[in-house]
């Protein structure tokens, strides 16, 4: 049976079969006799997004994966990194250390900051994470226009994320359809993707995409 540790665009976890293309965590949020969640969906501001494979290290999903079976950081899972963006994950600089670097790099030019420390990143994104407190902004379809690639919205019904001028339906197995802005509803449209990950699409980095985005694009 699936554990509950499937993350959704707004960043909450859920269960479902489809596990995705990477995992993550916010630090230890799981007791591992019953590998079920605690109350709390964090245990630091660090909230990364990691590689499924990495030196050949194998982990038991919500376990005791530190040395002495002690209980490691939850592992969480994500459609793909569009979805962990959204959710306001970043990159590891462990096991994705080149893309970490490049979205440190896209910050520093989105804020003006010349060696931005990754904890003045994560304070920023903990301030805008709607699972952590964060306000969504709303927008309307000429606002939609104004968004970069890999941004993620929703009118309430069903979440997208913004590809070559479409908007991808998001489900946790994948996108199933790409819809023009104007056949998108209007009415109470909010952008789920923290605003500073939003800066940093704008200068310039591309998350990797699930493989069903690519097929809706070519089928375009």
């Amino acid at each position: 049976m699936p554990l509950q540790n499937r993350v959704d665009p707004f960043g909450e976890i859920h269960v479902d079969p489809a596990r995705g293309m990477f995992t993550g965590n916010r630090g230890i949020i799981h007791e591992p006799e019953t590998r079920s969640l605690l109350n709390r969906r964090w245990a630091t501001k660090a909230w990364i997004t990691c590689a499924l494979e990495f030196k050949g290290v194998r982990r038991v999903p919500m376990g005791r994966n530190r040395p002495g079976g002690k209980t490691g950081w939850t592992e969480l899972f994500f459609l793909d990194e569009v979805t962990a963006l959204a959710a306001g994950h970043r990159p590891c600089f462990y096991c994705r250390r080149p893309r970490a670097q490049a979205f440190s790099a896209a910050y520093a030019v989105a804020f003006g900051a010349d060696d931005p420390k990754v904890g003045e990143i994560d304070g920023q994104l903990h301030l805008e994470r709607l699972a952590s407190g964060g306000e969504p902004i709303e927008v309307d379809q000429h606002g939609l226009r104004l968004l970069p690639d890999g941004a993620m919205f929703s009118d309430g019904a069903s979440d997208y994320a913004l590809r070559g001028g479409r908007a991808m339906r998001w489900s946790f197995g994948g996108y199933d359809a790409a819809f023009g802005f104007d056949e998108v509803a209007d009415a109470e449209m909010c952008i789920i993707t923290p605003a500073t990950t939003l800066a940093v699409l704008q200068r310039g980095y591309r998350p990797e995409w699930h493989p069903s985005a690519e097929r809706l694009s070519a089928g375009a």
